[in-house]
Parts: structure tokens; C-alpha cells; sequence
């Protein structure tokens, strides 16, 4: 029979009988001429393709599979999947008859073994009890490779995407059907792993010939897959590098794809990192960050990854190495999509969630405005996050008034701050100097004043001197003149810095959780910290220093949810959702009586302590975490000069230690979470142990 006849049987053939009917005599004198891709094989009634809708394969856990019926069902989903392969390895046949003979030879012997491999399973499938066509039957094989314009389209879709992919479920469930006693069917499935072995190789042979000679194997291979195709395809339950090497895939190819992530059908969240909203808010498009702002920003872009689920999508300058992923990804941290900012028009073809950049600002509606179209129906409220109600709620002065109304409302309690200590917003020279006046009057003689939009501490006066220095006075002026507003309020004697996270969503506030904070004498961030039952509990020194104040014990753990009431109605009043951050803190009154501000400031957007608490979802219960952001200066303190030399000290003072199956969680140590190869002024870690991290 000659090659275009025997393909044509078994594209278009309506029996499973003609469809895996094998021969051994076939020429391939009468190519013929190409043929446009059918919309879907020829195929009994019963293996049609289930609608595009129904959901997707739910692959049975290792107890489900002591069930015949389960391992049945399991064997029925890879029967399909090599059905599915031999059509469209005759497919290929048929849509490039003057491909190489060599490489249709190759095509027809790999044919033939998934017609052997169907069979396989179809006997499997009987001494299980199930017939092959009484369950659903998935058709997004074929709709992903029967578009294919070139073999080239064929080998990268199917030989190093399917293929490749398949080196991971036969062997994981070879041995999963083994350990639940079912030798025959690990039997079979470990002779399927030894041919996907070939199948990959021979796909890669020809790839490696057709590719563009100037790009690794993964750069052509990346730019060569068609959506929904990614490389996330091309892996299955856990990375199996030997079969991989077997193939003749190289080191890198493997390293790359073992840290690669994309969604396999979630539409994606998008997040950015975006620190510098205040800023663009106090001087709109003026504003530039100097120098170290804009390393910091550059440096802990990759941040948001912590933030964000696997298969999300990451937007920033430029993707962490392989090498950094790697140990992330053994550090058990599930890894997004990175997508640099360069690449952004790609994503106008890709279907998105929500936009989670972490603040809505001008800056982040002016670099995202581009993806509003493709945001889906149900996240597009949440995309167009921001308004001139929006931007007041990063005001420090809103804060002081939220705040202050709160206090007047509420039921005086002496172990809370009183109005008198909640910052006075001033607008001109006059009004701060009577205000630094008012507060000293009543006994604060130190006084801090703030501008209403800051940056972590920055934009901020200490008056400390009982006169206004010259230097002090005109930093006033300039602020007035530039029409600046300021908040002045006491500086009072801390004990604990903390911080409440939220998030806010239609139905209302959600308490997430408390993490301590703590920060410099200019208020500029240094750590947070979290205590094991963050979600529930606030921090440990929080609540001690409250303990011989039986009215303050009793009422504190209520305290901040009962906040959430009147903060939604405010933050709804304006439209807004998502992460929401409160920063509190206990001092010291002149008695030195211990007392609670509970509202410093309110930040609509991300914090360290959301990320801190995001991150405590990967340690082990019981044990604690703090966060902190080394600059370069106290890198050199820690007899460092450079970056990579302190992460490796780091990790030898603590080393990493998991715990847990089948997800290993960290019980200890330390991981750093910006790549130290090429941060240039600050290195952000997660450290984990016990009870010291929160001194």
C-alpha cells in the first residue's frame, strides 16, 4: 500500500479496526498533494470530540488508583491521547508530502507504535472494566496541532510539547500503577516511557535541522510553539531530566523548562511592581525617582511573584536567571509566568484576569491601559481600579481623618490614642506653625511632619529643637509653595510597629493577617515579621504589652475587625478593591503607660507585610518568618561586599531545611527572593525559624 493511502485510512476511517489496522508493506512512491486540515478526524461516534466547555482531565490521586475503575478511567484518557497521536502523525503525512523521506519514514515506524501503544490500552482498559468510548473523549491534542503550517509546527506541538510531556506522566504513573499493585498496567506504561524516549529524539533530530541555526534549541522552540501552546505543555506531574537527556535534550533546554510557567487554561492574573505610586500622585508626571529609588525598584521587580499563583503572570524589565528560579522552585515556591516589559504587545492576543499591579495609580493605569481590552467581563471592574476617590485614600491626610472620626465615634478607652494624637492637616505656613504650637502645648514637644503622599518614611520633618531651624523653616515654605498639603502630629515613644493586611473584595473587607514591622528612626522600612498564627492572632508583643490592662486584653483582639465596617463602607463610597495595608503601633505615654494608634497610615495597595504573610504560606506551621530588604551599605556591614557573597554567607549561617509531602514547606533557613547575581542595591530574604526573627 503506498504511505498517502495507509494515512488516509487512518486519518479518515470510522472503526477503530481500520484506524489501528497495521501494515508492513508500505511505499511511498505516490505522495501526492497536500491536504488542508480537516476540523477533525474521521472517528466512531462514540470517540468524537467532547465540547470545547466541558472541563478538563482530573487525573486520579494515588488512593483513587487502588480502584479498578479509576485506573480504567486513567487508562481510557492516555488511549485517546495515542489515538489522537497516530492521527495526526497521518495528518502530517498527508499536509506535507514533500517533507523529507527520511523523515516521513521516521513518522510512519513512530505511527505504528502509537497504533501498538492504542491497542496496548485497549486491552488494559477491557481488564478493567471499561470500554474505550463510554467516557468523554478530549479533542485539544488535535485542535493545538492540526493548524500546523510547517513540520516544523509538527515536531515542536507534538513531539516536544505532547511527547516531551509524556516522558513525565508514563514513568510518574508507571510507578504509581505499581505501587497500588497493578503490574501489568505499570508494565505497559513503563514500555510507553521507553518509546516516548525515541519519539522525543526522533522530533528533536529533525527540529534541531529545521530550526534557525542562531537560536538555542529553547529560543527557537519558545518562538515556534503557537498559542495555546506554551512550554508548560511540555511537562507533566514532576520534571523527569533523565528521560529528557535520554532524548538528546540538552542541559540548558531542560534547566529552562523546569523553571518555565504559564497557565494551562486559568485565564491569568497580570501583577507589576509599581512602588512608586505616591510619588506620581505628589508631583503627577513629573515625577522621576532618583537613583536609589529606581534601583530598588529594578531590583525587587520579580517580587510580585510571591504574590501572585502559578500560571500568573509577572510583568517586569528583565526575567530572573534560570539558575535563581531553580533554587526558588526546590525552595518548594511555585513559579509564575514572567513576561518582560519589552514583550508587553504579545499579550494583546492573550485572554486576561484580573490586573493586580501593586498600587493603582497614575503610573500603573498608564504602562496596564493597554490590556484593558482583554481583561475578562468578570475582572474588569477590578482592572479599572482607580479614580480621584481612589487617589485620596493614599493621602496620610485621609488616614488622620478616618482615624480621627473613629475616635470620636468610639467609646473613649484610655489604652487608645486620643484625638489630641491624631496628625492635623495644614495647608499653609500659619496653620503648621500653630499646629506644631497646639501639640507642644500639651506636653509632645517632639513633633513630626509628614507629607500627605510620602515614600516609606522619605518626605517627612522631625522637629526635635524647641525653635523652627532655618533649613526646617524653608523645607515648610517649599512645600507650601508647591502646593503641597501636610499632616503634623505628636512623635510618640514607640514600642511595637505592626501592620493589619486586607483585602478588599464585593462582599466586603477580608482580614488576612498581622505582621510586626519594624522600622528606622526616619520611619523608612527595615522587616516584617509573622508569628505562626498570623491569621488569627495579633503579634505576641503586641498583645504583651497590653497584659496587665485587663480592658485592653479583653477588647484588643476585636479591635481591628471590628474596623472593617466603617473602612469598606469608605473604601466602596469610591470604588475600590483590592490589597489594603493598616501600619499601627504601641507607645509609651507620658506616664509610660502603654497605648494603641491604630491607624499611622492606610496604603490602598500591596505591603511588605501582605508579601510577608503570602510568603508564610509556604513555611511550616509552627515556625516563624521575617522579611527583610539588605541594601548595599548594610550588605558591606555584614562584611560583604557584594550581593552573591552575602546570600551564600546567609545561607550557610542558616541553612535551608524542608519539611512535608507531598508540598515540602520550609521548617528553616534562608531564601533569598530577588536573584543576587544581578541586584545592584538591595537583596530582599525570607528568613525562617523561631521566635528570634521577631526580635
Amino acid at each position: 500500500m503506498e504511505l498517502r493511502d495507509f494515512a488516509e485510512q487512518v486519518l479518515f476511517a470510522t472503526t477503530l479496526e481500520e484506524k489501528l489496522r497495521s501494515l508492513e508493506s508500505i511505499t511511498d512512491e505516490r505522495p501526492g498533494q497536500p491536504l488542508d486540515s480537516p476540523e477533525a478526524p474521521g472517528r466512531p461516534v462514540d470517540l468524537c470530540f467532547k465540547p470545547t466547555t466541558a472541563g478538563t482531565n482530573d487525573f486520579p490521586s494515588l488512593h483513587r488508583l487502588e480502584q479498578t475503575a479509576e485506573r480504567g478511567r486513567l487508562l481510557h484518557f492516555f488511549a485517546n491521547h495515542e489515538l489522537l497521536a497516530t492521527e495526526l502523525m497521518a495528518l502530517v503525512l498527508l499536509r506535507f508530502p514533500e517533507a523529507p523521506a527520511a523523515f516521513r519514514r521516521g513518522v510512519l515506524q513512530t505511527l505504528r507504535d502509537e497504533q501498538e501503544h492504542t491497542r496496548l490500552y485497549l486491552a488494559r482498559m477491557a481488564a478493567c472494566g471499561i470500554r474505550f468510548g463510554e467516557l468523554p473523549v478530549s479533542g485539544y491534542f488535535w485542535r493545538s496541532i492540526a493548524p500546523m503550517e510547517s513540520p516544523l509546527d509538527f515536531v515542536a506541538g507534538l513531539s516536544l510539547t505532547f511527547e516531551q510531556a509524556n516522558l513525565d506522566y508514563a514513568r510518574h504513573f508507571s510507578r504509581s500503577l505499581a505501587t497500588v499493585g497493578d503490574a501489568d498496567s505499570a508494565t505497559l506504561l513503563d514500555r510507553i516511557y521507553r518509546d516516548e524516549i525515541a519519539h522525543v529524539a526522533h522530533g528533536l533530530k529533525w527540529f534541531r535541522r529545521w530550526k534557525q541555526s542562531d537560536k538555542s534549541d529553547w529560543e527557537a522552540y519558545c518562538q515556534q510553539l503557537k498559542f495555546p501552546l506554551s512550554p508548560q505543555r511540555a511537562k507533566g506531574v514532576s520534571l523527569n531530566v533523565e528521560g529528557r537527556r535520554a532524548a538528546g535534550l540538552d542541559p540548558a533546554f531542560i534547566a529552562e523548562l523546569n523553571v518555565y510557567s504559564a497557565s494551562k487554561g486559568r485565564t491569568p492574573g497580570v501583577f507589576l511592581f509599581n512602588p512608586f505610586t505616591e510619588g506620581f500622585l505628589a508631583h503627577g508626571g513629573k515625577f522621576a525617582p532618583v537613583k536609589a529609588q529606581a534601583t530598588l525598584a529594578n531590583d525587587l521587580a520579580s517580587l510580585p511573584q510571591f504574590l501572585a499563583r502559578q500560571g500568573d503572570l509577572v510583568l517586569l524589565p528583565r526575567r530572573p536567571s534560570v539558575e535563581f528560579l531553580s533554587g526558588l522552585k526546590q525552595a518548594g515556591f511555585p513559579l509564575p509566568e514572567f513576561v518582560e516589559l519589552a514583550e508587553l504587545p504579545g499579550l494583546a492576543a492573550r485572554k486576561l484576569g484580573r490586573l493586580r499591579p501593586w498600587a493603582w495609580g497614575p503610573d500603573s493605569v498608564e504602562l496596564l491601559a493597554p490590556l484593558f481590552a482583554n481583561v475578562t467581563a468578570e475582572a474588569r471592574p477590578a482592572a479599572e481600579c482607580f479614580n480621584a476617590g481612589i487617589a485620596q485614600l493614599y493621602s496620610k491626610v485621609w488616614s488622620a481623618k478616618f482615624l480621627g472620626q473613629w475616635l470620636r465615634s468610639h467609646p473613649a478607652e484610655s489604652w487608645l490614642c486620643s484625638p489630641d494624637e491624631v496628625g492635623i492637616a495644614v495647608t499653609s505656613l500659619a496653620d503648621a506653625l500653630a499646629a506644631i504650637a497646639s501639640i507642644r502645648a500639651r506636653g509632645h514637644h517632639r513633633v513630626v511632619i509628614k507629607e500627605a503622599f510620602g515614600l516609606a518614611g522619605s518626605n517627612a520633618l522631625r522637629l526635635w529643637e524647641p525653635e523652627l531651624l532655618d533649613t526646617q523653616h524653608r523645607w515648610l515654605a517649599r512645600a507650601f509653595e508647591q502646593g503641597r498639603q501636610l499632616v503634623v502630629e505628636p512623635w510618640l515613644d514607640r514600642v511595637v510597629d505592626f501592620s493589619v493586611q486586607l483585602e478588599m473584595e464585593a462582599g466586603g473587607l477580608k482580614l488576612i493577617g498581622y505582621t510586626g514591622l519594624k522600622t528606622d528612626l526616619r520611619g523608612q522600612f527595615q522587616a516584617n515579621w509573622a508569628e505562626p498564627d498570623f491569621a488569627r492572632r495579633l503579634p505576641a508583643e503586641v498583645l504583651a504589652a497590653f497584659k496587665n490592662d485587663p480592658a485592653a486584653s479583653a477588647r484588643l483582639p476585636r479591635l481591628f475587625p471590628g474596623l472593617l465596617a466603617p473602612l469598606a463602607a469608605e473604601l466602596r463610597r469610591v470604588g475600590y478593591r483590592g490589597p489594603l495595608g493598616i501600619d499601627a503601633f504601641v507607645y509609651r505615654d507620658a506616664t509610660g503607660r502603654c497605648r494603641l494608634k491604630p491607624i499611622v497610615e492606610i496604603n490602598p495597595r500591596y505591603t511588605m507585610g501582605r508579601l510577608t504573610l503570602e510568603l508564610m504560606r509556604q513555611v511550616c506551621p509552627g515556625a516563624y518568618g521575617r522579611f527583610r530588604i539588605f541594601s548595599r551599605a548594610q550588605a558591606r556591614a555584614e562584611g560583604m561586599a557584594e550581593f552573591p557573597a552575602l546570600a551564600q554567607a546567609l545561607a550557610a549561617r542558616q541553612p535551608l531545611r524542608l519539611e512535608g509531602e507531598p508540598v515540602p514547606r520550609i521548617r528553616e533557613g534562608v531564601v533569598c527572593l530577588n536573584d543576587p547575581a544581578i541586584a545592584q542595591g538591595y537583596l530582599a530574604v525570607l528568613e525562617v525559624g523561631g521566635r528570634e526573627l521577631t526580635a
